[in-house]
């Protein structure tokens, strides 16, 4: 596969490269993760206080953020990836977030991530999760 950052416009995005995306994020890989990102990417995650979640800004901080996602949940995967490409630099992949909690209950929720591109790149990460009780195993 060719190497999904030398794309040169948004709506040259492709599922093969959200497929990658995704694949990154079930690697736990960060490297290769931030290599699908802008310089001045932002993440807006599922939960925080702020209307869109917590808005986390900055290449470092991004990559921060989402190695301690792998952290918090060190089994995490996202199941049964499903991606659309959107006109007006958009799209979004839909999945099954699964993960163990400390207390040792089960988090499986459907999700979204809208994603905003640039540059071949994505600027935004746009997180959406379902708010479903944990489940005790």
């Amino acid at each position: 596969m060719n190497n999904p950052t030398t794309q040169a416009k948004p709506d040259s995005i492709t599922t093969d490269f959200l497929d990658a995306f995704s694949k990154a994020w079930n690697d736990h890989d960060v490297e290769a993760l931030m290599t699908f990102m802008t310089d001045d990417c932002v993440f807006l995650t599922a939960a925080g206080s702020e209307l869109q979640g917590t808005t986390i800004s900055g290449f470092d901080a991004v990559r921060d953020a989402f190695e301690q996602v792998w952290k918090n949940f060190p089994d995490v995967c996202w199941k049964d990836a499903e991606h659309t490409i959107l006109s007006g630099g958009k799209a979004i992949t839909e999945s099954t977030f699964c993960a163990t909690k400390p207390d040792g209950s089960r988090i499986e929720a459907r999700m979204v991530d809208v994603f905003t591109l640039r540059d071949g790149k994505i600027a935004v990460k746009n997180a959406f999760r379902k708010d479903r009780p944990a489940l005790v195993v």
